[in-house]
């Protein structure tokens, strides 16, 4: 049993390093400027890439909720959070396709992060509709897509522009704060709910 506990360590450190060569989740949050006690839902969680270092940068007083419709992703991220000791993300199996997935209430977010997800969904607007209802007034959304013409990454005709997901947003009623890259592949677009 023991073997099998160091194993799985071993695996998430390197599937830790794997990801930061690719993406860093840190400076992303960090760009992103999450704060000591904020709350945070990750639409999309994954194993976990983005829950962990937003769980870390909210800190005790904040709690991340992790969201994924795949019952893989969220063992992977019980599986990180049991490994690295982290007491302050709350993990959910939803599907964001529908209005009020998330269960949780109106206006008690600060942030929701969105990677990698609104390509493969075909109601990218109720996705965005459910980071709204959450949101806080003020509250801002951290979207993470595909750059267009990179070499890996889903097929071209999934991938979603930058032009197209700015005006995604702006029609579901965000207000735009920033954009950049996030490493070679992706970038991102901060919008903000008024």
């Amino acid at each position: 049993m023991q073997k099998n506990d160091e194993q799985l360590k071993e695996s998430v450190e390197l599937i830790d390093r794997k990801k930061l060569t690719f993406v860093d989740p840190k400076e992303i949050i960090e760009l992103a400027q999450i704060k000591p006690g904020e709350k945070v839902a990750d639409f999309g969680c994954g194993p976990g890439y983005f829950s962990l270092p937003a769980a870390e940068a909210v800190g005790e007083a904040g709690t991340v909720y992790a969201f994924d419709v795949l019952p893989s992703a969220l063992e992977a991220i019980e599986s990180h959070i049991k490994i690295k000791n982290v007491d302050n993300v709350v993990i959910k199996r939803v599907n964001l396709e529908k209005l009020n997935g998330t269960g949780l209430e109106n206006d008690s977010m600060d942030w929701v992060i969105i990677k990698d997800v609104l390509f493969q969904n075909k109601n990218k607007n109720v996705i965005l509709q459910e980071a709204k209802r959450i949101l806080k007034s003020g509250g801002s959304v951290l979207l993470m897509e595909w750059n267009e013409n990179v070499f890996i990454g889903p097929d071209k005709e999934s991938r979603i522009s930058k032009n197209e997901l700015a005006e995604i947003v702006f029609n579901e009623g965000f207000v735009f704060k920033t954009q950049a890259n996030a490493g070679d592949y992706h970038y991102i677009i901060i919008a903000s709910k008024m």
